[in-house]
């Protein structure tokens, strides 16, 4: 055995590390940002916007909100792409009445928004534009007049609601009114008068499913309507529902011209951003 010590000097220096190729680098940020963005869909939050007065005066055409996954358990209807990696729900859950829900229609599976008003076992029929729930009206109360500020060619639901403001501004003006559930849950609604879907038959909610309603009651295709593609989405499978409407994080009236950046701006209904439903 040699006595002699190895020195540092005598140490074979190792390889030099290769450089991190930029391009690599950027392909394993996006992966991740991929996962991330999939896990945030699938197990969070989705975001969706509102294509139709339906929801109004709660919602507005124009919001882009968050619907909630977690709640209500998931299902097939809230995995992205509506991928069929799940059956039933899991862990089993059921909207409270009052809740505003995300939901795939029952036939085409195109995304709605409408609120829970009828659970499994209840009873639900309009009549002369008065809801009932188990036999019991549901208190309705009027709320003052719901003002829409009119955009350029835009129209009101019917020619009588159509106003100027005092500065000359076309507005439409509703009448509102304020519901409250046997549950407690408050919440306004639009009513026109009386109109066709404004006295129903009853409707017993089967097991499994629920009784879906839009707050603009003269303007909404829900489950007072049979299940057709672009009409009414019928009594609704627990499992078409996605989540629950949480917040608003963006609103805009409509106006903005990709060729004008500043009308991104000017168009944006600022204080709605973050307001929950």
């Amino acid at each position: 055995m040699s006595d002699t010590a190895t020195t540092p000097a005598d140490t074979p220096a190792p390889p030099p590390a290769k450089p991190k190729k930029e391009e690599d680098s950027l392909i394993v940020f996006l992966l991740k940002l991929v996962v991330i963005v999939l896990i945030f869909r699938t197990l969070i939050f989705s975001s969706f916007s509102i294509p139709s007065e339906s929801m109004m005066p709660r919602l507005l055409e124009g919001d882009y909100l968050f619907a909630a996954k977690w709640p209500y358990g998931y299902s097939q209807a809230s995995m992205p792409f509506d991928l069929p990696l799940v059956s039933g729900r899991v862990p089993a859950g059921m909207p409270d009445r009052g809740d505003v829900a995300v939901f795939k229609h029952p036939v085409d599976r195109v995304d709605y928004i409408k609120r829970v008003i009828g659970l499994p076992g209840d009873q639900v029929q309009m009549v002369n534009g008065v809801l009932h729930l188990n036999g019991d009206p549901v208190r309705k109360v009027p709320a003052g007049a719901l003002v829409v500020s009119l955009r350029e060619g835009g129209r009101c639901a019917e020619p009588q609601f159509e106003e100027a403001a005092p500065d000359g501004t076309p507005t439409c003006r509703y009448p509102r009114f304020r519901e409250t559930l046997p549950n407690g849950v408050s919440y306004e609604v639009l009513d026109f008068g009386l109109r066709q879907a404004d006295t129903t038959q009853t409707a017993i909610v089967p097991e499994g499913h629920l009784f879906m309603m839009g707050d603009n009651r003269d303007n909404s295709l829900d489950s007072r309507f049979p299940a057709i593609p672009g009409q009414g989405v019928g009594l609704v499978p627990v499992e078409n529902v996605v989540g629950r409407a949480s917040f608003v994080f963006f609103s805009t009236d409509g106006s903005a011209e990709w060729l004008k950046p500043w009308t991104w701006f000017t168009a944006a209904r600022w204080s709605r951003i973050g307001r929950g439903i």
